[in-house]
């Protein structure tokens, strides 16, 4: 697993560029879904599939169709969610770290399906539509930067937290006024949206009230201390006040989260901590004295990475621990694969990873990861194996890695053309177009003219960003 917990980037600079809902400028001009990637995504199997049970209902209630919305993870350690577009939901790190309970997440993915139903996005571009002014322009970067410090976090994000406030002051106020306050309506129907989401599902209110009482005291605090949930999402003690009414009245009010929901996104924290935190933050969070089988999760991965002498085996034995108690769980195969792939002991990794995808058919990203475990053996029939895994797992699921695992496995038997094409959609996907074209056009050179390979190219050599 976490496996691929890579980012795509962790640049500072392409996570302001993405901004958030509060007034994410990048939105202004519509991003292709290759320049999205070059906000710092993680992908893990066990955790998308959790957030997809926590969605599914919610987008259904919402009318937004099955397979429509993607929840994307951000590494970040802030508490924040956001949307750019209609298709997309992302969530931090941090939220779901510091989120207790489902309902929590649930709520703010509720909120956050409401923006989308909302049209706020929209909304925001025909404003800027309206007046085409470098004022309401510069207003509007002004407060994406603020907002945008939050998601960048360190040195960056103060600098540009303290550029926004200089556009901020300088510009026109009485625009900018009835724009906050536009952006304060849209908040507040969203809440009212996701409520409404929250009980044709049969689910309680409390998780988003949680979610919103949390930061309700960082109103008054200066933008430079807020946390990125709170700058984005503006509260007033009359919304809150609504809020909490509206929540309370409901007839869900009291549901809870069935036990082996609350087990999994207990699991989901511990694994998130193990792969993120360093192994003493990891010790303290879940002591020896705890033996749950989330801490024990958290310390079998931490052990891995405290490193030194032995910590692969220690590491092992306590995932072998765990899958004594839980055999079926495809997670603990995946862990134990990828720790032994991190240890250099690829070979060794192929029989846990087998376990998995056999336990979760659909595991596309544990599909890549044994594919790229099969190529260490360097035979004819581990290649070809190789290559069905990558080409089954991007049917449904096209990722950057998949596409350069199949180039090396063309290079390998020869076929250059087909190498360059999977090379030239992987820089596609990651958003570099300059690559993705070059590789295109010198495979396409080769390729059979009308082939869907030659199509997939031409349609890369011939793509234009919109500005």
């Amino acid at each position: 697993m976490m496996v691929r917990l890579n980012p795509t980037s962790g640049s500072a600079r392409t996570a302001v560029r993405a901004a958030v809902y509060g007034l994410a400028f990048a939105t202004l001009a519509p991003m292709a879904p290759a320049q999205a990637q070059n906000l710092p995504l993680i992908r893990d199997t066990e955790i998308e599939n959790l957030l997809n049970d926590y969605s599914r209902p919610i987008f259904h209630a919402a009318g937004l169709g099955s397979g429509r919305i993607k929840v994307r993870i951000i590494q970040n350690d802030a508490f924040n969610a956001f949307v750019l577009d209609g298709r997309n939901v992302f969530i931090h790190t941090g939220t779901l770290m510091q989120a207790q309970t489902p309902n929590e997440v649930i709520g703010v993915i509720a909120h956050e399906s409401g923006h989308i139903t909302g049209g706020h996005m929209a909304a925001l571009r025909a404003r800027v539509a309206k007046d085409q002014t470098r004022a309401l322009l510069a207003q509007i970067l002004g407060i994406g930067l603020l907002v945008a410090g939050g998601v960048a976090g360190g040195g960056a994000g103060n600098d540009l937290g303290g550029a926004g406030q200089g556009i901020l002051y300088g510009g026109n106020e009485i625009v900018m006024r009835s724009l906050l306050a536009e952006r304060r309506q849209q908040e507040s129907a969203a809440d009212q949206a996701g409520l409404t989401f929250l009980n044709a599902t049969k689910q309680s209110g409390r998780g988003m009230l949680a979610t919103f009482e949390r930061f309700a005291q960082q109103e008054y605090i200066s933008d430079a201390q807020k946390d990125a949930w709170a700058r984005s999402h503006p509260l007033s003690s009359d919304r809150l006040a609504r809020l909490r009414q509206l929540v309370e009245s409901s007839p869900y009010y009291p549901a809870k989260d069935p036990p082996q929901l609350q087990l999994r996104h207990d699991l989901m924290r511990a694994k998130l901590s193990g792969y993120l935190e360093r192994p003493q933050t990891v010790f303290n969070r879940y002591p020896k004295t705890d033996q749950t089988l989330p801490a024990r999760y958290a310390r079998a991965i931490a052990r891995f990475f405290e490193g030194g002498p032995g910590a692969l085996e220690a590491a092992l034995a306590d995932v072998d621990g765990l899958l004594r108690e839980q055999p079926n769980n495809p997670y603990f195969w995946e862990v134990k694969g990828d720790l032994l792939m991190r240890a250099g002991k690829t070979r060794e990794a192929i029989p846990p990873l087998r376990q998995a995808i056999k336990l979760q058919p659909d595991a596309t990203l544990i599909m890549v990861q044994l594919a790229s475990a099969l190529q260490a053996e360097s035979s004819p029939s581990a290649t070809a194996e190789s290559t069905a895994l990558l080409r089954r797992s991007l049917t449904d699921d096209e990722n950057s890695r998949a596409y350069r695992l199949l180039a090396n496995n063309f290079y390998k038997e020869g076929k250059r053309p087909q190498a360059d094409a999977m090379i030239a959609q992987a820089y596609f996907i990651e958003g570099d177009l300059k690559q993705a074209q070059l590789f295109a056009k010198r495979a396409q050179s080769q390729l059979r003219a009308g082939s869907p390979e030659w199509l997939k190219n031409d349609d890369i050599i011939n793509y234009k960003p919109e500005t």
